[in-house]
């Protein structure tokens, strides 16, 4: 029988899973998911601006763009003050997402490893804390003694793979094999051990494989080679995944609607732009006394009088400009502002990377890509080479481009299109979606429930 509104809905979260090795000639022998499209729909998701693990899962499941929830990476701004930067935790996301307003409907939801879930936070049902959550010793769990209870029927809760930019790559491979099975056990248990409605959870080994084996998928990343003890590694996870999905499916019943889907997907890093050295060749940021060494930027003393522009690293680059009258010692005129973001937003775009050729940035204003900007946001969103190049904020530094990762070992950076699998027993015949938004899954997932969809939401249901 047709589902207009499911009973209950399964949603599988693949931290980074890319739609390569899942759509298409290039996808792997995955039978679980490949069911799934067949009787459902399926395809590439869009992830926001900035793709990355956070604020992308919140967006997701608040159906609202970075700006709205004032989360712009990672670690964020707090104030307009020269502080460093702080992670931005579940205390930090102020709008509510769809188990709030499933719970608030009176449905019954279990949540495993969803980022930005701790501190942990009432929900009508359960709850079990991911990314960012300090350690197991700490109340990450709601109602709290389920964190004993899970203890004692799973032996351990693994909370994402530790040292995952490292040289050891069998460790690492058993520790990323070892969370993936763990959080599927963990979700196994509670699915059996507890009523819901709604249940989902997030898988973060995707990610950490893909930053530590892409190069052994990908004939096109620069450190390609051609078999080799990693060359199957990626294959063979995708595979182990997607039969621990299948059982997960079973366990949930034909009568249950399933999303998979990921925050983001992931592509060949050929390298890093230093962000702070390319501001201080260019003349917008002067440090007191210059490094002897490579160093983090916040290791070195600013010369905030005739600094204009300081800039941040990660998976793309932050540019902040000192403001007179909104930074302590600002020197940027507010009648300058859009002068000088469009002065160095030219000059990013026009940037030539080591072979001479353009590199093909992009220097984004965030009032120009978010419905509202709340909170500190970045002055320019700058994404390097198309995300083939990530920021690295290190100063001190002989050139502009790095190699290597400042943070480790590192195969790949972020992508925009990450993967959308639903299949909620309706005759969808296998059909491919296009122009799906990271912002439709909130929303569809509400429509499927039953439950009335806030007016605020920015995406739209696809049922």
């Amino acid at each position: 029988m047709a589902l207009t509104q499911s009973k209950r809905v399964l949603v599988i979260g693949l931290d980074c899973a890319a739609p390569r090795f899942v759509f298409g000639p290039e996808g792997f022998d995955l039978p679980n998911l490949r069911r799934l499209m067949a009787s459902g729909c399926w395809g590439r998701l869009r992830s926001c601006d900035p793709p990355i693990t956070v604020p992308a899962w919140s967006c997701m499941m608040s159906g609202k763009d970075p700006g709205t929830l004032g989360i712009y990476g990672f670690r964020n701004r707090r104030d307009r003050s020269y502080d460093p930067m702080a992670i931005a935790t579940g205390a930090d996301v102020r709008e509510p997402r769809v188990w709030d307003i499933l719970s608030e409907a009176g449905k019954k939801v279990v949540l495993i490893g969803v980022p930005q879930t701790f501190p942990v936070q009432p929900v009508n049902g359960c709850l079990v804390s991911g990314l960012l959550t300090p350690d197991t010793s700490s109340t990450f769990t709601f109602p709290a003694e389920l964190g004993r209870e899970l203890l004692d029927a799973v032996g351990d809760y693994i909370i994402d793979v530790p040292e995952f930019r490292t040289d050891d790559k069998e460790g690492l491979l058993e520790r990323i094999h070892a969370l993936m099975n763990n959080r599927f056990d963990v979700a196994s248990y509670l699915m059996g051990a507890k009523a819901w409605d709604f249940f989902m959870l997030v898988e973060m080994g995707v990610d950490r494989l893909h930053h530590a084996f892409w190069s052994h998928a990908d004939a096109s990343h620069p450190k390609h080679e051609s078999g080799g003890p990693y060359a199957e590694v990626v294959r063979e996870y995708y595979q182990e995944l997607d039969g621990r999905i299948g059982e997960l499916c079973a366990q949930a019943g034909d009568d249950t609607a399933v999303l998979v889907v990921s925050d983001h997907g992931a592509k060949a890093i050929h390298g890093g732009v230093c962000v702070n050295q390319w501001l201080i060749e260019e003349g917008y940021l002067v440090l007191e006394e210059p490094p002897s060494a490579p160093v983090p930027l916040e290791e070195c003393r600013i010369d905030w009088g005739r600094t204009r522009a300081w800039g941040s690293g990660g998976y793309y680059a932050r540019i902040h400009l000192n403001v007179r009258g909104r930074e302590p010692l600002g020197v940027v005129d507010a009648l300058e502002i859009e002068a000088l973001r469009t002065e160095i937003a030219g000059k990013i775009e026009a940037m030539a990377g080591p072979n001479g050729k353009c590199l093909g940035n992009r220097a984004l204003k965030p009032e120009e890509i978010y419905a509202t900007v709340t909170g500190v946001a970045p002055d320019l969103i700058v994404y390097y080479g198309d995300l083939h190049w990530r920021s690295i904020g290190l100063v001190g530094c002989d050139s502009v481009f790095a190699a290597e990762n400042d943070t480790g070992p590192d195969e790949a950076n972020h992508d925009f299109d990450g993967i959308f699998i639903m299949e909620d027993g309706a005759d969808r015949r296998g059909k491919c979606l296009n122009d799906l938004n990271l912002l439709d899954v909130a929303p569809t997932i509400l429509r499927l429930m039953g439950v009335k969809i806030p007016a605020d939401i920015q995406g739209r249901s696809i049922v």
